[in-house]
């Protein structure tokens, strides 16, 4: 077997049908799903996807499971709101072929409300995704995980598309969850914050993504992002400050 795709999910059915069919080249698509209640493994399966279901213990450890579960030579990991076009799937193929490189790096062009995002810190926001079995693991971060090899990466030139944040309810939500997650790994890790340290990182977010980052080129659009890039960084920074003081 030469390639497993992997996705973890959650409710996800809007989405994740678009991208298991982009990647039905592949000779595995495993997906570990973590309590749907929308459909989504039976979606899954439908198309031809192992699904498996398991709770939910952070994004990193996740990825992780998932990760045992691929037999492949190769492995593709995936969020189900990314497909892979025509051009990378191209990429993919050859690159696996070519067996002189274990970890490739992958540009994605995400979407922002249905504005691609050319600026902003979001392109062109290489993500490491395709790698040899055994060569590779996933970082033990509930939140913003990484994949944990030595050396470095070659690059692939098509991009991955990354359609997200289709409602500003999503982005409300996944603003309240990630901050939650992140002052929680922040508070693991030793570190403390107060009010003013949370106003003065928000602010500089905000700077940093729309002036540092030009996101005042991607229009309306870059300056919602970097506002709510600046509300993430401040809630994030609160709620570690809430932790502190109430878990001496």
């Amino acid at each position: 077997m030469k390639l497993s795709v992997i996705v973890i999910a959650k409710n996800e059915a809007a989405s994740i049908a678009t991208c298991l069919r982009s990647v039905a080249f592949a000779d595995e698509i495993i997906v570990l799903d973590s309590g749907s209640t929308d459909g989504t493994p039976d979606i899954c399966r439908a198309l031809g996807a192992r699904v498996e279901v398991t709770d939910w213990p952070g994004f990193g450890p996740q990825k992780n499971r998932a990760l045992a579960l691929a037999q492949g030579e190769w492995v593709l990991s995936l969020d189900a709101d990314e497909t892979v076009s025509d051009a990378l799937r191209a990429e993919i193929l050859r690159a696996i072929t070519a067996d002189d490189v274990p970890i490739y790096a992958i540009p994605r062009l995400s979407t922002y409300l249905g504005r691609p995002m050319r600026h902003s810190g979001w392109w062109p926001d290489h993500v490491v995704r395709l790698f040899r079995r055994g060569s590779a693991r996933f970082s033990d971060d509930l939140v913003h995980e990484s994949l944990v090899f030595d050396g470095k990466p070659a690059y692939l030139k098509s991009p991955l598309d990354h359609e997200t944040y289709t409602s500003f309810e999503e982005i409300i939500d996944k603003i309240n969850r990630y901050s939650t997650a992140g002052a929680e790994m922040a508070l693991r890790r030793g570190k403390d914050s107060s009010l003013s340290l949370a106003i003065a990182k928000g602010l500089f977010a905000f700077f940093r993504t729309y002036v540092l980052r030009a996101g005042f080129l991607d229009g309306r659009e870059g300056f919602m992002l970097a506002v709510s890039n600046a509300e993430a960084t401040y809630y994030r920074q609160v709620k570690l400050m809430l932790l502190r003081r109430d878990r001496p």
